[in-house]
């Protein structure tokens, strides 16, 4: 598919409803007025509000805390610390186990670690109650190196780290003809959402509690509160509201836990609203990365030999980094053909913030570090590195170094020639120098004359669902009634369009127009998280099979009326015709008086976890992206702007030609300030500007104008109607092809993410 025909479908040319149609999303008006309610507009009767007491220092151990002044302050009706954890006091994701405390306890691991939190009848006197929280500290000396974890003393009862994965596959004497050598750095990227993190707790009469949240996986929420409370799953009940954005943070139930306890300690329904500080050092980020990388090619520009070394940083908690260290060593090579390969990965713990589930997370780093090196070879070698690149493809049927065969689509050299053959935007030559939208800003600094253009190439891939044995299932109940459909799913629509593909599966399978998506709580069958792109498959393959059970249903008289079998039916256009032409009615009269419905779920085939030396069908889908950029450099001041970023992506089938294309505009948007401004900085663990005045997020003045080239429409023969998840694949590869471009325009090195100014400032004319 074109751009020409996505745009052309977005603008209504296409089908009006079902599949293939640009269906808008239900939320669309009420956002745009400004009237969906989120959790931080919720309300109730008797509220009170809460505020949590972070630890100001990256490292030291908690000598005593003193709530007294708290309790007393007018106003305040609860203060809590670790001590009045009923249930199990640690959650999140270790190898090991849960291994992140609700609240510190006799230690403190990161900056901006709960300590205590507080309940009070207004935000200003929840607040200032947990300012006169009294703790005395030691203070003790942070690890902030990931490479000096290793023999550092135990940061956790766990150890530093966390996991390593030695990766061998071939033979370790291979060498080529041709070596380039690297090392690359990652920054720590956070998801910023446009909506910091809010909620409602709300004690239930049975002594249980109900959260109304954001939140994209409800029943691990679910899980996770009613562990450290002591109570029965049954008893906490987690109502999905409003999500006002999500990129994984949302995932992330550490904000969630002590709201919950204060709704039960003072029974009354208690709000958190946090700061955007608070939901900087709250929640987890990307994790920052050091890689080391030799390539080994012959003369023509094949690919003989990859060896890497992958140090994780993540933070002060276990959380993604399991996860993250695997697709990072798995997909080290990236979308080539690589004969030998041998990398070691580890991912340690130190007193950084904890780092977790960012879109691409493990993938993108490697993919900055594995472009940075065909960059090299190809100025070896003095070959173009589009071409370099060519040569080198991945396709169906290779062998990735983990030991699995790609089955599933793998259009790279259809994806990589097309952005090559993309026209170029034009140059400014002719443009009056007033007009010129410089490096720096329609009013920057630039001076024309310093200006370079470049032009660079990234190739990217990511995985689809969770891997390594995870279980995925999705469950989905379709009914219809009165002519109506109704989808009931626990898939949190986050902003991926989830519901919106829910609706156009059951139009397109019952002929329905009118189909609502229900609101989502955990009184519903699990759906699983909301990443990943596992909801486009595994969600809306649960979708897609209940309503096929319904449609069965709903043929099955008519058929036997008929005489013929259901098969002998179709249903388009709301019309229920055969074969034959013998039978045709409205799919209307023949749902009047009946209530039919059905429910079903939707399993993945079965994965398996990597070996000990990094072997193993580990996932169960790829995608993959090419990317070109374009960028001007200001070689005085080291000033980016990215002009254009032409991208072709495999995504299986369009379903929604406007979704697709809008959540590909997004992920490179995301890309861009990955590459160029978005870095969470910290000086001795502490972060420094937990704002967004110090974290510099891309703005509509940075976004780039993007050429959607080509949509491989290649399907994956096991995934619902063969389509891919778009969105995250173009945030890991834009990151590598601006630092592509950047190096082209500047000769420079470019070895970090974000780029640094002076890593594009040339010297000597």
């Amino acid at each position: 598919m074109s751009f020409d025909t996505v745009t052309a479908a977005a603008d209504g040319t296409g089908p009006l409803h079902g599949i293939g149609a640009s269906l808008p999303r239900d939320d669309v008006d009420a956002k745009t007025a400004g009237t969906f309610a989120y959790a931080a507009d919720l309300w109730a009767e008797g509220l009170l509000w809460a505020a949590v007491l972070r630890s100001p220092h990256p490292h030291a151990r908690i000598l005593s805390v003193d709530t007294t002044h708290a309790r007393e302050m007018p106003g305040v009706h609860a203060v809590i610390t670790a001590e009045d954890v009923p249930g199990e006091a640690l959650h999140g994701r270790g190898p090991a186990g849960p291994d992140r405390p609700v609240f510190a306890s006799g230690v403190v691991r990161h900056h901006g670690e709960p300590i205590a939190a507080v309940a009070a009848d207004h935000p200003d006197t929840a607040r200032m109650a947990a300012a006169a929280v009294i703790v005395e500290y030691e203070i003790l000396d942070p690890v902030t190196d990931p490479e000096l974890a290793f023999e550092a003393e135990p940061l956790h009862p766990d150890g530093n780290l966390i996991r390593h994965i030695p990766l061998h596959h071939g033979d370790p004497e291979a060498t080529g003809e041709i070596v380039v050598e690297g090392t690359y750095r990652i920054g720590r990227q956070d998801p910023a959402p446009v909506g910091a993190e809010a909620g409602l707790a709300v004690p239930r009469p049975d002594g249980g509690v109900e959260f109304y949240v954001g939140s994209t996986d409800p029943h691990a929420h679910r899980d996770a509160a009613a562990a450290c409370y002591g109570l029965e799953p049954e008893r906490v009940r987690v109502v999905v509201t409003g999500v006002p954005g999500a990129d994984a943070d949302r995932e992330d139930p550490a904000f969630l836990l002590p709201l919950g306890l204060l709704a039960l300690r003072t029974g009354c329904p208690v709000k958190l609203a946090v700061s955007r500080e608070d939901s900087f050092l709250g929640h987890t980020h990307r994790h920052p990365t050091l890689l080391r990388y030799r390539h080994h090619a012959d003369a023509q520009g094949r690919l003989v030999k990859v060896e890497a070394q992958i140090l994780l940083d993540g933070g002060a908690y276990a959380e993604a980094s399991a996860e993250a260290l695997a697709a990072a060593v798995a997909f080290a090579c990236g979308p080539y053909v690589v004969p030998h390969a041998f990398v070691e990965g580890w991912a340690v713990r130190t007193n950084n913030p904890p780092s977790g589930y960012v879109r691409g997370e493990g993938a993108l780093q490697v993919c900055a570090a594995y472009e940075a090196q065909m960059d090299k070879l190809a100025r070896k070698l003095d070959l173009d590195p589009a071409e370099l690149r060519a040569r080198n493809v991945l396709a169906t049927g290779d062998v990735l170094p983990t030991g699995q065969t790609v089955t599933c689509p793998a259009p790279v050299a259809e994806l990589l020639a097309a952005v090559r053959e993309a026209p170029m935007p034009e140059l400014p030559k002719d443009t009056p120098v007033e007009e010129w939208l410089l490096p720096g800003g329609p009013e920057g600094p630039g001076d024309p004359s310093a200006v370079r253009r470049g032009v660079g190439y990234g190739v990217g891939m990511v995985h689809l669902l969770a891997a390594e044995g995870s279980d995925e299932v999705s469950t989905a109940t379709v009914k219809v009634k009165d002519g109506v459909g109704t989808v009931l799913c626990a898939a949190v629509e986050s902003g991926q369009g989830f519901a919106t593909l829910a609706r156009q599966i059951v139009q397109e399978i019952l002929g329905v127009e009118d189909v609502v998506v229900a609101p989502v709580d955990t009184d519903q069958p699990s759906a699983g998280a909301g990443s990943r792109g596992r909801h486009t498959w595994v969600s809306a393959g649960a979708v897609e099979r209940a309503a096929k059970m319904v449609r069965t249903q709903l043929l099955q008289p008519l058929a036997h009326q008929f005489g013929m079998s259901t098969e002998l039916l179709q249903i388009a256009e709301g019309k229920i015709t055969s074969y034959d032409g013998v039978l045709s009615t409205t799919v209307v009269e023949a749902l009047a008086g009946k209530e039919l419905w059905a429910t079903a779920q939707c399993r993945p085939h079965p994965t398996e976890p990597l070996d000990a030396n990094g072997q193993g069908d580990a996932y169960v889908g790829l995608v993959f992206c090419a990317v070109r950029a374009v960028v001007d450099v200001d070689v005085e001041t080291g000033a980016v702007r990215v002009v254009e970023l032409a991208v072709a992506q495999d995504v299986g089938r369009v379903l929604n030609p406007a979704q697709v294309r809008a959540r590909i505009e997004s992920g490179l948007t995301q890309g861009v300030g990955i590459a160029l401004t978005e870095n969470l900085r910290t000086q001795r663990g502490a972060v420094r500007h937990p704002d967004l005045g110090g974290y510099a997020l891309p703005t509509a003045l940075d976004a780039p104008d993007v050429r959607l080239v080509r949509l491989v429409e290649e399907r994956d023969v096991v995934a619902p109607f063969g389509a891919k998840s778009v969105s995250t694949v173009p945030v890991v590869t834009a990151p590598a092809a601006i630092a592509s471009a950047v190096r082209a325009a500047t000769g420079r090195l470019v070895n970090r993410l974000p780029i640094r100014p002076q890593a594009a400032v040339v010297t000597g004319g």
